[in-house]
């Protein structure tokens, strides 16, 4: 049965979301219209906060009604049939809510609606022109999921439409017009991770964000008040720098978790288009504390905000149109929003532009000279080298938008992307790498005091020593363990271990004068680490399951693949680098029971999220389920136990990399399991395993006739038979009262240990039926075939099938760690000059110097700045 209402509901609502987001731009606009900053008109600035209220409140309507139906398995809406299913758990179930275009567009909505709200409250005089801007943007965001057709005219795309309507060639509508599949197709199986309910909504907080200090750009551009608007702009672009950057490592190590290409970042054009913001938005930052501290770079800060906001818009386009849809493979379908995409990112670069050249003399400028001893120098050639690894990184990554543009206006156009991705970018961002370090050292340490030739000699040259002196010792030891490192290489080491080791002697001098800490500081010591962290994981990972049998796995491998994975028979041990490896079976996920199953615990059933324990399942004295019970489990994925024992130390750990057949994305996806330790991860994934939906080949059955007490050989191993007995209900058999089931009990002796054999004989409706037993760790199956009860014979069958294997690809990873914790501290770094940013107040208004004006020199003296 349809149930059409909560989709009413929610389209209603978005049309209503649109309204009154279109009321509250006008209206904000009229009251701010030809008057000075902090004089509004009363009865326009009142509807304004009215209509955005209400345009709020639509929102959430929304967000109600769109996870009512996915949360509802309302299945004849196309948005829950194509991103849920039945047995998602609910946190996957919030997933699904932004996995397709409509949700991540409304989840960015939601959090521009929570900053409007706060900035209602906090803007003050700054209020109307700052919501003007802020509700022109949820109105062309809100346009996005309209899905309003007008004649050829198609305006957004609706999350509520239904199934029938978004696949009306379907043959069912014919016979049945109401049918409602009776499950939908699931969540994409490389988001079902945790790190897919949290990073979407941080990385979105994050691109949000970044209106608010736009909105101010522009509010100053329009109201003549050219630097008023850097203090609120500072703090917000502090938060967005900070949400920002969290949520982008957030999706490092989502990658670095569960896809298995070996790394973190793959530069991936999806991955591209967040990064290359967040470097302009920390040069925007630095832009603004150049104009706090020295009032320096206004016109630089200008433009860096503005475009933060605009790349933004861009990165919109590139994932959102369909122009990637050959170079990522994680970018979105275009769903005909191209045009409205372009329109959206024209109207706001077309303003900002105009504001621009229009303002850009009135624009306050200093003719304070810099020189080589200016702090301000070398922040600004900072903030330049970030823009630059922005915009290397933005000009590849726009090869196929070029492309489009230039084949839309007949031009056939023969650039490509480059081969070898990693490689092309790589090469450009280790030297932005050295200059961040270099400036982010160098600057930090001049900011604090009066510089010249004698104190900045002074104060560089034990870190600068030290920087040299560690860079040659790790030389030494690279090159004592055969490896070469390259001029980049050593240049970004000796360079982030400047910056590690210039800022700590800041931070320490401060410490030494009672100083409020740098939030800066902290955070150039977290950036340097991370910088640390890439070199040595990234530049120096070292495969650890190289083939040394002398085999070539599968013609079908590539020459890489056959070198660098091992095979792991089921139960042998293998020698693998420093380790002795041993691939023990296969394991599902039973939800409420730590950790993961063997499968040979578990009879399978017809419901394929259903199984019976066929003994009991417990981890220590705790038993989860008693023979023969009822289980949940979730069959999509296949863990498989691999244990690692160092041959030196004999430390022992297994790791679960996990794997599942996927024929919609290429067969095989698998995803790693990490060992973490202080000093390295060994990070494991599956490459091949046997066809997991493919019947076994199994040998021709041989036949033994036996007696209780009986020894058979099977191959390398020897079963007993140990008797017969009534067949338990574990086996799944559904037997009626006059059903007849015995099974066979035999103990079969492997390498490692002995495993309990139950073949079933049954008759049922005077039907025989056989049910099978097999030792998926020994490659047997025993077959009960038929009872001689006057002479107490049972005739049993054995079949044979290669042993499991799996081929697994195992790497080390140095450091790796540095990265992560770089990244805490510089969160902590930013989250430092926050809080002491808290108490701030809108400066009152100073007359800023006017163009070509020499402001008074400022001495430098302590004080706590980002």
């Amino acid at each position: 049965m349809l149930n059409t209402l909560i989709g009413d509901v929610g389209h209603l609502s978005v049309i209503l979301a649109f309204v009154a987001a279109t009321v509250a731009a006008y209206s904000y606009y009229m009251a701010a219209k030809g008057r000075a900053l902090g004089d509004t008109d009363a009865g326009w600035m009142k509807l304004g906060r009215g209509a955005f209220i209400v345009h709020s409140v639509a929102v959430l309507s929304v967000i109600v009604c769109l996870f009512g139906i996915i949360h509802g398995h309302r299945y004849e809406y196309y948005y829950a049939w194509s991103h849920s299913s039945n047995h998602l758990p609910i946190y996957y179930m919030i997933s699904c809510f932004w996995e397709g275009q409509e949700g991540s567009f409304l989840l960015w909505i939601f959090w521009h609606v929570c900053l409007g709200l706060i900035l209602m409250r906090s803007a003050k005089r700054w209020e109307a022109p700052v919501m003007t801007v802020f509700a022109g943007v949820q109105l062309f965001l809100t346009s996005m999921i309209l899905g309003i057709v007008l004649g050829d005219l198609k305006i957004g795309s609706s999350p509520f439409i239904l199934l029938r309507d978004f696949m009306p060639e379907l043959p069912v509508w014919q016979t049945n017009p109401n049918f409602v599949p009776v499950d939908g197709t699931g969540l994409n199986a490389l988001l079902q991770n945790y790190w897919m309910v949290i990073h979407p909504p941080t990385l979105f907080l994050g691109f949000a964000l970044t209106l608010v200090p736009f909105a101010y750009a522009v509010a100053g551009l329009w109201k003549g008040e050219y630097s008023a608007w850097t203090r609120p702009a500072l703090r917000w672009s502090l938060w967005g720098g900070l949400i920002l950057g969290v949520g982008i490592i957030m999706g490092a190590y989502w990658a670095y978790e569960t896809l298995n290409f070996g790394g973190y970042w793959n530069w991936d054009p999806v991955e591209n288009a967040v990064y290359i913001p967040w470097l302009v938005l920390v040069a925007s930052i630095h832009g603004l504390m150049l104009w706090q501290r020295s009032k320096l770079a206004l016109r630089t800060s200008f433009v860096l905000v503005i475009a933060t906001f605009l790349l933004i818009l861009y990165a919109t386009f590139l994932t959102r149109s369909g122009v990637l849809g050959n170079a990522s493979v994680h970018s979105f379908t275009d769903l005909g929003l191209s045009g409205q995409l372009m329109i959206y990112l024209a109207f706001f670069m077309v303003l900002s532009i105009v504001l621009l050249v229009s303002r850009w003399k009135k624009i306050p400028i200093s003719e304070k000279e810099l020189t080589t001893y200016n702090p301000e120098l070398w922040v600004f050639v900072g903030a330049t080298v970030l823009c630059l690894g922005a915009f290397q990184v933005l000009f590849t990554t726009s090869i196929p938008v070029y492309n489009a543009f230039l084949g839309f206006i007949g031009i056939k156009s023969n650039l490509a992307l480059p081969a070898d991705q990693i490689a092309h970018y790589t090469k450009f961002q280790l030297w932005l790498g050295v200059g961040v370090a270099l400036c982010s050292g160098l600057a930090q340490l001049m900011w604090w005091q009066k510089n010249d030739r004698a104190s900045l000699t002074n104060t560089l040259t034990v870190p600068a020593m030290l920087a040299l002196l560690g860079a040659a010792l790790v030389i030494l030891l690279v090159q004592y363990n055969g490896k070469k490192m390259e001029l980049s290489y050593i240049a970004l080491l000796t360079t982030a271990l400047f910056g590690v080791l210039a800022n700590m002697s800041m931070v320490f001098t401060l410490l030494r004068r009672k100083v409020s800490l740098s939030g800066g500081g902290i955070a150039h010591i977290g950036i340097a680490l991370m910088l640390l962290g890439v070199l040595a994981s990234s530049g120096y990972s070292n495969i650890i399951s190289q083939n040394t049998s002398g085999l070539l796995y599968s013609r079908e491998f590539d020459q890489t693949t056959n070198q660098d994975n091992v095979l792991l028979w089921r139960n042998d041990v293998t020698r693998m680098g420093a380790y002795d490896v041993r691939y023990t079976g296969q394991y599902l996920d039973v939800p409420g029971v730590p950790g993961y199953v063997d499968k040979q615990m578990l009879y399978r059933t017809d419901d394929e999220y259903k199984a019976l324990a066929r003994s009991d399942v417990k981890r220590g004295d705790k038993v989860y389920y008693k023979a023969g019970d009822t289980l949940e489990i979730l069959p999509e994925n296949t863990y498989y136990r691999v244990e690692y024992q160092d041959r030196e130390s004999k430390e022992k750990f297994t790791l679960y990399p996990r794997a599942q057949v996927n024929e919609q994305m290429g067969g095989l996806l698998a995803s790693p399991d990490v060992k973490v330790f202080l000093d390295h991860d060994i990070y494991s994934h599956i490459s091949a395993v046997p066809p997991i939906d493919q019947e076994k080949d199994w040998s021709e059955v041989k036949e033994h006739v036996l007696s209780i007490g009986d020894t058979i050989f099977l191959n390398d191993y020897f079963a007993v038979f140990r008797g017969v007995e009534p067949a338990k209900q574990t086996a799944g058999l559904g037997l009626a009262k006059d059903d007849l089931a015995i099974q066979g009990d035999f103990l079969v002796s492997g390498e490692k240990k002995q495993y309990h054999v139950h073949p079933v004989f049954a008759v049922r409706n005077r039907l025989i039926g056989r049910m099978p037993d097999e030792v998926e760790d020994l490659g047997l199956r025993l077959s009960f075939l038929n009872v001689d009860p006057e002479k107490g014979k049972f005739t049993f069958g054995v079949s044979t099938t290669q042993k499991d294997y799996i081929i697994l690809k195992a790497v080390e990873k140095p450091f790796i760690n540095l990265l992560w914790s770089g990244t805490l501290l510089m969160a902590l770094g930013f989250g430092m000059a926050i809080y002491r940013r808290r108490r701030e107040t809108e400066a009152p208004a100073v007359p800023a110097p006017e163009a070509g004006s020499r402001p008074r020199p400022v001495i430098p003296r302590p004080k706590a700045v980002a």
